[in-house]
């Protein structure tokens, strides 16, 4: 009989362990940049779009405005956003890379290589986890 309990069962341990482990191997790859793995994430948003308001951002990163704000004021006082008002809407808040933060996409460049490097699997394995971890994400937000 299978113990449904076990832990080595439990999708959300594989997750959490999964996720720690991958987190801790962009850690010396990001340094360099001056980036945390979280503000990284903001930055890869950024250059994907910008400018880009604070709700949109929370709702592409899946995080709320509590956990943003400290991470924009980190990234506004190292030079590479600047945070303003919507024109359109004075209640909306509206992210813009800097030059500064413009230009570190070029070394951001590096990063994806280093951590494919680092994990030592084929990219079309890496590819099918990723792929199968957003049908996760998204089975886990239907409503």
């Amino acid at each position: 009989m299978t113990d449904l309990l076990a832990l080595d069962r439990q999708v959300c341990f594989a997750l959490a362990a999964a996720s720690r482990s991958v987190i801790s191997l962009y850690r010396p790859v990001l340094e360099p940049l001056g980036l945390t793995h979280p503000q990284y994430l903001v930055m890869l948003a950024l250059w994907e779009t910008s400018p880009l308001r604070v709700h949109e951002l929370g709702e592409r990163l899946y995080l709320d405005s509590a956990t943003l704000s400290p991470l924009l004021k980190r990234l506004e006082a190292a030079g590479l956003v600047v945070r303003s008002r919507s024109t359109d809407d004075e209640r909306a808040v509206e992210l813009t890379l800097t030059d500064a933060g413009t230009a570190l996409r070029s070394k951001a460049e590096a990063v994806p290589p280093a951590i494919i490097e680092r994990l030592g699997l084929p990219i079309s394995q890496l590819e099918a986890v990723r792929d199968h971890l957003h049908a996760l994400i998204d089975a886990s937000r239907r409503d």
